[in-house]
């Protein structure tokens, strides 16, 4: 008895070391609600809400660029054994091959969307055309997604409805939290201090709730970056140039690195304002945009961020 007890813990173990590495164990039919995230801002939700009654898996895993990300061999399997798929949409999800498996699928549903026909005016836009799809770096509108994900879960599980709101609820309870912290702790540096210069444009919706003033109209100023929405262009001389001028404009002294972005552009920054007579540091920690990296939860990589951006900014 002993020894098939062992086998099983045994052959559970290397279950779950597997599906850390390949997702092979999420394939296994198990009772449970195949749920597929295209990012784990999102997958790490659908696991809070969905509990023991959804299976969830993340398409874009580690350090992966979701702006980037075309699919790879074995992800057409996971499209089809899905239940239900969630993804972020306002254009992050960009690669071709990734487009396609999402638009007009019907297991498909983007989070934002209910962010939209709710009400559009918290939805940010790079320019005239590409809307800012980071949202969930604004915790207080990231937690309104969570509705939409519960109404999805019932709809597929009815069985655990109330049991999903339950957790849905818990949930926004702990994010209204750490946005509450994150505020205060933020908030408290002083105002010609806060402005943040990071590798890519992930941070604009951080900067409006976190580090401006109330009703702050020219809020954009609290936050940089060299490279754009997407962290896949080079760094021209005119975006080096525009870079540094702001960064002398508000004395910023600190830039902050991204866990999955290289830091070429900002060592080229720091090397520049060098030349131009003064000290521009790179933090030595990195932070969370497009990827939650080592962070174990949504709130931890935001929590983390805050706290990283705090000491880094007071000490500047």
């Amino acid at each position: 008895m002993i020894k098939y007890i062992l086998i099983f813990l045994l052959s559970l173990a290397g279950c779950q070391k597997r599906e850390a590495s390949d997702g092979s164990c999420w394939f296994q039919e198990n009772g449970k609600l195949k749920v597929l995230s295209t990012v784990a801002m999102i997958d790490d939700l659908v696991k809070e809400i969905g509990g023991e009654r959804v299976d969830a898996l993340c398409l874009i895993r580690g350090e992966l660029d979701p702006h980037s990300y075309e699919i790879v061999k074995g992800d057409d399997e996971k499209f089809a054994r899905a239940d239900l798929i969630f993804f972020n949409g306002l254009g992050l999800e960009h690669g071709l091959s990734l487009r396609q498996h999402l638009e007009k699928n019907p297991k498909a549903l983007a989070v934002t969307e209910a962010l939209l026909k709710e009400s559009p005016s918290p939805i940010l836009f790079a320019d005239e055309s590409h809307e800012d799809p980071h949202v969930w770096m604004d915790i207080s509108l990231w937690a309104r997604v969570v509705d939409p994900i519960v109404q999805a879960l019932e709809k597929k599980c009815p069985e655990g409805a109330v049991e999903f709101k339950q957790r849905g609820c818990e949930l926004k309870k702990r994010m209204q939290a750490v946005d509450e912290e994150a505020f205060s702790l933020l908030q408290a540096i002083p105002a010609e201090k806060r402005y943040l210069v990071t590798s890519h444009d992930a941070f604009h919706y951080f900067a409006r709730r976190y580090l401006a003033e109330p009703e702050e109209k020219n809020w954009q100023k609290r936050c940089r970056a060299p490279e754009g929405l997407s962290p896949d262009s080079q760094l021209s001389v005119t975006d080096l140039l525009t870079i540094m001028s702001h960064i002398e404009l508000f004395s910023i002294r600190v830039v902050f690195p991204e866990s999955n972005i290289s830091r070429d552009s900002l060592k080229k920054l720091a090397s520049a304002c060098q030349e131009r007579g003064f000290t521009l540091n790179i933090c030595d920690e990195k932070l969370y945009a497009d990827a939650m990296g080592t962070a174990s939860s949504y709130t931890q990589m935001i929590s983390h961020n805050v706290h990283v951006i705090a000491k880094g900014l007071n000490q500047s």
